[in-house]
């Protein structure tokens, strides 16, 4: 499978890396996607971070050096690693095996090891995964729009939970409610009136764009507001059961793992540039999620 053998391209280039620098965007670029893409795929099929499996990685081999070597000395060992000091090196060291660098050197201390990643084709259960695809003529979307860089770091409000959070306790989802108009035809009239989109313009290696967003109709009010043209594109889109409102960061959650490692491996698509959309609506009084992947054949 293509899919595949990008994927292992790109943990092959970290590995081949993992005691120097490793460029995300370049990990990315074997995998045929965006940075912000690759690091949120990776999470989901693997669940964990790209980051921390790039820390288990380092301080797997880290002490496997030093229990073999016998002679390297902790302070080289660290750098090796990408740590900048011993201490720094230690209290990583002794968060993941429990005990310190200089420790690993007796015989028959436990140490804990995270072998290299691979990704295989697997067979799961034989659950259904409702989906259709649907291509749509461009569009324009309008709202909030929050410039993220993919490790979290940065000023607040640092995640796209967060800027939902706080647009919802200031009054601007409400206002932007009011600002959108009517739903355009070429979507369920069950969501609401905001969703949001992601990953729709390259803002650089490191980042990516979340916007809570409007359709642009006619009756629309726009003034004061980011708005973006989306390509005329095709869409798989997934939609979710209806479910409590206390059910959906597992349903989203599910959604998502189920799209990355079900069906995008296998179906013979791939995403577009990372492009998605998170729909939300009601249908027989509960929550109900539509996402949105932008595809083309592969």
């Amino acid at each position: 499978m293509e899919w595949l053998e990008r994927m292992n391209r790109a943990i092959d280039y970290i590995e081949e890396n993992l005691t120097g620098d490793i460029e995300l965007s370049e990990a990315a670029r074997m995998a045929c996607c965006s940075s912000y893409h690759f690091q949120r795929m990776f999470s989901f099929i693997t669940n964990v971070t790209l980051s921390e499996y790039i820390r288990r990685r380092r301080l797997t081999l880290a002490a496997l050096e030093l229990q073999h070597s016998g002679v390297a000395k902790v302070i080289d060992v660290a750098l090796k690693y990408g740590y900048d000091s011993p201490v720094s090196f230690a209290r990583a060291f002794h968060a993941l095996h429990g005990i310190t660098p200089a420790m690993a050197r007796q015989d028959g201390i436990a140490l804990k090891a995270y072998p290299r990643l691979s990704f295989l084709i697997t067979i799961r259960g034989a659950d259904a995964m409702n989906y259709r695809i649907e291509t749509k003529e461009s569009f324009e979307v309008f709202g909030i729009e929050g410039i993220f860089r993919t490790d979290g770091d940065g000023e607040a409000p640092q995640t796209p939970a967060k800027l939902w959070e706080q647009s919802h306790a200031n009054g601007d989802v409400k206002q932007l409610e009011a600002r959108a108009g009517v739903l355009p035809s070429f979507v369920s009239q069950d969501l609401y009136p905001v969703n949001a989109v992601c990953s729709y313009r390259k803002t650089g290696p490191d980042t990516f764009p979340y916007m809570l967003c409007a359709f642009k109709e006619e009756n629309s009010n726009t003034d004061g507001y980011t708005t973006v043209t989306i390509p005329a594109y095709t869409w798989v889109i997934f939609p979710s059961e209806p479910h409590q409102w206390e059910q959906f960061g597992d349903t989203i959650e599910t959604l998502y793992r189920r799209f990355y490692t079900e069906w995008l491996p296998t179906a013979g698509y791939e995403q577009v540039d990372g492009v998605e959309f998170e729909m939300n609506g009601t249908k027989n009084g509960l929550n109900y999620i539509e996402l949105w992947f932008a595809v083309r054949k592969i």
